[in-house]
């Protein structure tokens, strides 16, 4: 198992990364609350990991701190949540928020999630709510990883960065661009477009 990995930011397209290590190129998963956590590119990154291993694919995903992987491994041992459903509840939400809709049985806020019905809500409230006594409702605190912002000017590739982000979250090719529509991406990065879309859907 590789729990975490240490080295150079080279390559990131939401919610992919790239982190060089001693040579060794680690393709990484990320969810966007990570996202926006990381720092420039060739900048050092550390992140905690959790691979998925299947007789196809190897897959790494990364989070910023030990807190929201232990969620992303708490929630894919729910019936019905995979790895992709798992990163995508923690873009749309931080774990502290999710945390309240489960104590909450705030089933309206957990559909508004990609890949997430009534029924794979009410699902995530039962089996999740025995699960979080080692988490409570206070915001994460970030650890090593500082929050920059990169400066984009091109807005075309603004948009269509954001819009392949949300695609690859799960969110269908309409939702995103309608999300996005509604935001001035002028002098706006991608990573906050993102945030920004994302907020307006889960709320």
């Amino acid at each position: 198992m590789i729990g975490r990995i240490k080295g150079i930011l080279i390559e990131k397209q939401p919610p992919q990364l790239l982190v060089d290590v001693n040579g060794v190129g680690y393709e990484v998963d990320a969810s966007m609350n990570t996202y926006y956590q990381l720092p420039e590119l060739n900048k050092e990154v550390t992140l905690y990991t959790h691979l998925v291993v299947r007789e196809d694919i190897h897959q790494l995903f990364g989070f910023y701190d030990k807190r929201e992987r232990s969620m992303f491994r708490t929630l894919i041992k729910v019936n019905g949540v995979g790895p992709k459903m798992a990163l995508a509840i923690l873009s749309g939400m931080e774990v502290a928020e999710f945390v309240r809709c489960v104590q909450d049985n705030d089933t309206k806020g957990l559909v508004k999630l990609p890949g997430v019905g009534k029924k794979t809500a009410e699902r995530l409230i039962i089996e999740m709510r025995d699960k979080l006594k080692d988490f409570d409702a206070e915001p994460s605190q970030p650890g090593e990883l500082p929050k920059v912002i990169t400066p984009q000017t091109n807005s075309n590739q603004v948009v269509v960065d954001a819009e392949s982000a949300l695609i690859a979250l799960g969110y269908k090719p309409q939702e995103a661009s309608k999300a996005i529509s509604k935001i001035d991406v002028a002098s706006l990065s991608s990573e906050e477009v993102i945030r920004m879309a994302l907020k307006n859907m889960v709320n």
